[in-house]
């Protein structure tokens, strides 16, 4: 069964995209976590941002860290603001940015904070005192190696929920995939070898 749209987005999710929000949520109600592997240009972006609505919708209140290369994070906002104008972001970067109680207390404040992947590896103690309504990693293939100190990173974050989006979720081995896997639902492809 696909869910309708959240009442407060904004726009038409296309047939496919019903579909894979819907399945967003269906893996994220049994505790499990969702590789949405579309093609670029496909609307993993606008899929991920109903699900977020939808979550708040049915009341959630932890915000959402979205991790995702710095090169899109206003293309993240702009569709927010689209879509999903009533969700409120907070952008976890810069020299200013806050990584004390002063993040926490503005963090919790937003729908989704947004950061990148170099700073979630060199602010884990400030992110990982969250706890995170849902963690989304965009462009997932940026922990294929799951030795890197970002992909140890996103594994250290507590959420109730993880998703990872990507269009190449095994660029080069099978073993990228494991990596990916072993951030949404720890364990359950086994050890690495």
């Amino acid at each position: 069964k696909y869910l309708p749209p959240p009442k407060k987005f904004i726009g038409t999710l296309r047939p496919y995209q019903v579909r894979g929000y819907s399945w967003l949520a269906f893996l994220r109600q049994y505790g499990l976590g969702a590789c949405l592997a579309d093609d670029m240009g496909l609307g993993k972006t606008i899929q991920a941002l109903a699900l977020i609505q939808h979550e708040r919708e049915f009341g959630a209140k932890r915000p959402v860290l979205l991790v995702c290369p710095l090169s899109v994070v206003s293309n993240w906002i702009k569709e927010a603001e689209r879509f999903t104008p009533g969700l409120s972001f907070l952008v976890h970067h810069g020299l200013d940015r806050k990584k004390t109680a002063a993040f926490k207390r503005s963090a919790v404040k937003h729908a989704v904070v947004v950061t990148s992947y170099a700073l979630l590896a060199r602010d884990i103690k400030a992110l990982s005192r969250i706890r995170w309504g849902g963690v989304i990693l965009d462009e997932a293939q940026n922990i294929k190696n799951p030795q890197t100190m970002q992909a140890r990173a996103a594994r250290d974050i507590s959420a109730d929920y993880r998703i990872a989006l990507t269009g190449t979720p095994v660029e080069n081995h099978i073993g990228e995939l494991w990596s990916i896997m072993e951030f949404l639902n720890p364990g359950l492809l086994g050890g690495q070898a």
